[in-house]
């Protein structure tokens, strides 16, 4: 894929050594066929080079001078992404955050912590939990995606029922504008009304609009006392049907998690679980409740118990033990990881009202028929997130490439119909962009399209994402 950006010479790479050093400007193969994809099904897009500043100053320089050259940048955290957001598709400069993964500060006063973007999802919550503090956006990634990259498709995960998505806790942040400006978006404050909200704009741009190199997250305190259920029902539709019928009794989970059989039978398989299952099972529910007081938490789960018996629950386990807590969240976890390791997949981000989540998953299923695909589902039901693994399997070329298109497209109709949108968490990215009209009207992207073109004019960050 090809546009009117400027191909980098010698001179480029000599600019780029004096600003980084020579060893972190990569230009071999193999540094380029490891930054040139992600985990967005098989694609891959070679940069011309990446490079690996570690000071804002340093991408400040480097922007400015791409600005001036004409030369495309595309922003790369962990590589986790699922939409093909950090995919260089136009070449250019590969900008990798990895050395962005500093803890500044953890202002336990105020409960606020200042951190770099590259630092791993996972590591900033364990530090923060050595504070008795907690970062709740948790998504499936933690232990690879780093915290810029959160931000740039605004995640959530399992326990945003609860909390929220990343964007409930940032404040503020430091951004590098396309033409090296560098500028923070708003104050470190719970209350801002102070103009255009400039750090909301910021979160699931997807790297588009600027490029994030300081955040300051708000922070809650852990709570004590967490208690994990998993229920199984004789049918996906009734296990989603009960997961609206629970928040309806007055409770507030901080997860739930739908998930089918197949998903369960591949990760217990993949991951070598020993979880005993009701074998006759079509579905399962992964549920938690957290606080501080310990009986009212054995409360909520009895009254859990009883919602979930109103819908053909058939068996419900409780983790009992620390281990079991963790083989369940593993299972839940590991799916998408398990789903890749049998066949090539396609996984669309859907989410619609949690109460119409039995209709999605009844269409999503009659769409696979008429396409002739397989699909295996599951998700965050508590927020009506429903990740859809559509397998190759046996598909042949014209029907993965070609024909599969018009399913897909027929899935996102359904849920925009069903008063859902296209992504939940995973973004628009490169792969989602051709739907974008299915949600929106022509007026309403004009005024995206407007927004980029403010912010940058030139069209030389992450090129060829959320629309052409």
């Amino acid at each position: 894929m090809k546009n009117n950006y400027e191909v980098l010479n010698a001179q480029d790479l000599s600019f780029f050594e004096t600003i980084v050093g020579e060893a972190m400007v990569l230009i071999s193969a193999e540094a380029k066929d490891n930054y040139g994809h992600d985990e967005t099904e098989d694609l891959v897009f070679h940069p011309d080079v990446v490079l690996k500043p570690n000071t804002t100053n340093q991408i400040s320089s480097i922007l400015k001078y791409c600005n001036e050259r004409n030369i495309p940048v595309t922003t790369r955290a962990g590589g986790t992404g699922l939409s093909g957001g950090a995919l260089p598709i136009y070449g250019g400069v590969l900008l990798s955050m990895e050395r962005f993964n500093q803890l500044i500060e953890i202002d336990e006063r105020n409960l606020q912590a200042t951190v770099e973007p590259g630092m791993i999802t996972q590591v900033f919550m364990d530090l923060v939990n050595e504070k008795g503090l907690m970062y709740p956006v948790d998504p499936s990634s933690k232990g690879s995606s780093m915290l810029g990259g959160n931000l740039a498709e605004s995640s959530g995960g399992p326990r945003a029922v609860k909390y929220g998505t990343v964007r409930d806790y940032v404040l503020n942040m430091e951004i590098v504008l396309p033409n090296g400006e560098i500028i923070w978006t708003g104050s470190n404050t719970l209350k801002y009304s102070s103009g255009y909200n400039l750090t909301h704009l910021m979160i699931g741009s997807e790297g588009t609009l600027a490029i994030i190199t300081k955040i300051v997250f708000k922070l809650i305190p852990q709570p004590k006392h967490n208690l994990l259920l998993l229920a199984s029902f004789p049918s996906e539709e009734l296990a989603c049907d009960a997961v609206s019928a629970i928040f309806r009794d007055g409770n507030n989970p901080s997860a739930v998690e739908f998930i089918e059989k197949e998903a369960v039978d591949w990760v217990v398989k993949y991951e070598h679980l020993t979880i005993q299952i009701n074998p006759q099972a079509k579905a399962f529910l992964l549920i938690e409740v957290d606080g501080n007081d310990l009986d009212l938490l054995m409360n909520d789960c009895e009254k859990i118990s009883n919602v979930l018996m109103n819908y053909q629950a058939e068996d419900i386990l409780f983790a009992d033990s620390a281990q079991q807590k963790e083989d369940f969240w593993r299972m839940r976890r590991s799916i998408a990881l398990s789903v890749k390791a049998n066949s090539i997949y396609k996984e669309e981000d859907t989410v619609v009202p949690r109460a119409e989540l039995a209709k999605l998953l009844k269409g999503v299923k009659a769409i696979g028929s008429k396409y002739g695909f397989q699909s295996v589902c599951y998700g965050h039901a508590g927020d009506g997130n429903l990740h859809i693994n559509i397998i190759r399997g046996n598909l042949t070329d014209q029907q993965w490439h070609v024909e599969l298109k018009n399913g897909i497209r027929e899935i996102f109709e359904l849920t925009v119909q069903l008063g859902g949108t296209l992504s939940g968490e995973h973004g628009i990215g490169y792969v989602q962009k051709e739907y974008m009209d299915i949600k929106y009207p022509a007026a309403h992207i004009n005024l995206m399209k407007g927004i980029k073109a403010v912010f940058d004019p030139n069209h030389i960050l992450n090129p060829g994402k959320i629309f052409n």
